[in-house]
């Protein structure tokens, strides 16, 4: 059966209703040029209608009448003079047309003084970066016209820029690290330190656009996150950097922040998260955050090489495997852990091959998360005996097929400690705390867009999952509970995120009391 063309209007309908739209708005616009002199006479007759009837109401009822007499005279004398009407009616409308013009301030067009000067001082440091001596039409020059190469330019209330975009020469060799370093050093210095700037490089059209960042909010708590079994949230950051939110609550407010989401399991890219930091840096927070969300779905096994106790609330909880200390238990637990995994992938195997789903057991997720492990390597290895991270090999090699997820937490000084293994299947990366440029880069592997403040607060930095971008991260406030330095509203949120404890723990603590 043939098609039946559709219908002129419902074919090219839509461009004749644009044309229209552009003809109406066209002959809006004329017509309100036209009729503007019109419009701020009659502006104008209103306001003086309105101040007239304004001094009548003030003006008291015993002086109405001499002033009624005083205006009926005005009027009458203008009526006799020759040409009084027309002067009259000349004068009224130039009095209209002046009290009916526009009141509102002129904007300034361009910057002040003092944003002129500091703008041409970024310009006169970007000289020797952004010209050579054989350019023949130089972009950048001594005592050049800035105002070519720097628009879009916005300044916040103590007058440094908080928007900027730089124009700069084709020739300038973007596509190198080095060079981008030397430009958003010298921006950020120039702009004003203290504060976080994020560089976008337009290769493709020779500008580079500066943005100052809003700090992150440092308030959100421990809570339960709106998430799908296998997604962690790790921490939260800018709303231009992820596609999504999440509806926190804090007290009695809530709000939708942008968070940093990390999807493990069998079908997850990245399915082991290494973090680092410095001492205070919030490393421990993070892995106790992850600990708290594992536990709604899955099994954690803990190794704290610290020994400092930082993870006292979680034992006997259900849920939890193990919370190890010292080599022996850390060494016995890291080895069933190795067994439990090639059982998981022995029983998966064998039920794809019946044509079976695989067995629930081996369906719940196993977490193995460790602190400071390289603490453990360095006892190993003082007694002669085997490195705990060498029993990671076979769940960092297997845990996407198996359900098994590895978390290592380690500081700066301990990197030259982690094993080969951890390196290469730990590509899900976070950095907390303070870091020079070339430490963040030896762990996420490329430079972050930003620049990093020098005083951060615990639990703020970058994370990169995989070969994506690199985000800003905070780490929502997760301490220990057992801490006295824990404000009360911290400790009952993570309290409220415990698991109750396992019955035989329970019975324990009811046959001691």
């Amino acid at each position: 059966m043939a098609r039946r063309p559709l219908p002129r209007i419902l074919s090219n309908g839509s461009a004749q209703i644009t044309r229209g739209r552009e003809l109406a708005r066209t002959a809006a616009g004329g017509a309100t040029d036209v009729l503007h002199p019109l419009i701020t006479i009659s502006r104008g007759l209103r306001r003086l209608a309105l101040a007239g009837r304004r001094k009548w109401t003030e003006t008291p009822k015993d002086r109405r009448g001499p002033l009624l007499f005083l205006t009926a005279s005005v009027i009458l004398v203008v009526a006799l003079v020759p040409y009084g009407p027309l002067l009259a009616g000349i004068a009224l409308m130039a009095a209209a047309g002046w009290q009916g013009r526009d009141r509102r301030p002129a904007q300034p067009t361009g910057p002040n003084d003092a944003q002129t000067a500091r703008l041409r001082s970024l310009y006169e440091a970007l000289v020797p970066y952004f010209s050579v001596t054989d350019d023949p039409a130089p972009l950048y020059a001594p005592g050049g016209d800035w105002t070519q190469t720097l628009s879009s330019f916005e300044f916040d209330e103590t007058g440094r820029i908080s928007c900027l975009r730089i124009r700069y020469p084709a020739y300038f060799t973007d596509g190198e690290a080095e060079s981008r370093a030397r430009i958003e050093q010298l921006v950020h210095a120039k702009s004003g330190r203290g504060r976080e700037y994020h560089f976008q490089w337009d290769e493709e059209g020779n500008e580079l656009t500066v943005t100052v960042l809003p700090p992150l909010p440092t308030d959100i708590a421990a809570q339960r996150f709106v998430t799908a079994p296998g997604e962690t949230v790790l921490g939260f950051t800018d709303p231009t950097g992820v596609q999504r939110t999440l509806p926190l609550t804090q007290g009695e407010e809530q709000r939708d922040v942008p968070p940093v989401v990390w999807r493990t399991g069998p079908r997850s890219t990245e399915p082991h998260l290494l973090i680092v930091g410095g001492p205070g840096s919030g490393t421990t927070t993070l892995l106790r955050s992850i600990a708290l969300q594992a536990l709604q779905y899955g099994d954690i096994l803990i190794v704290e090489g610290a020994g400092t106790g930082e993870y006292a609330c979680l034992t006997g909880r259900d849920g939890v495997l193990a919370i190890e200390s010292g080599l022996a238990g850390a060494v016995a637990s890291l080895e069933w852990a190795t067994h439990e995994t090639e059982r998981r992938l022995i029983s998966a195997n064998r039920a794809r091959q019946t044509g079976h789903p695989p067995p629930d057991d081996i369906r719940r997720p196993l977490w193995i998360l460790l602190d400071r492990s390289s603490m453990l390597g360095h006892l190993a290895a003082a007694d002669g005996g085997r490195d705990p991270q060498a029993l990671l090999q076979v769940p960092l090699r297997h845990g996407r097929a198996a359900n098994v997820t590895v978390v290592v937490a380690e500081q700066f000084d301990g990197l030259d400690g982690l094993s080969d293994p951890v390196r290469q299947h730990t590509r899900a990366r976070v950095v907390l705390g303070s870091a020079a440029p070339e430490e963040l880069e030896a762990v996420l592997g490329v430079p972050p867009h930003t620049t990093p403040t020098k005083d951060v607060p615990p639990g703020r930095g970058y994370a990169r999952l995989g070969t994506g971008p690199v985000h800003r991260l905070q780490v929502p406030a997760t301490p220990d509970p057992y801490d006295d330095a824990t404000s009360e509203r911290h400790r009952q949120a993570v309290l409220g995120l415990l698991p109750r404890r396992s019955s035989s723990v329970a019975g324990a603590v009811a046959a001691e009391g």
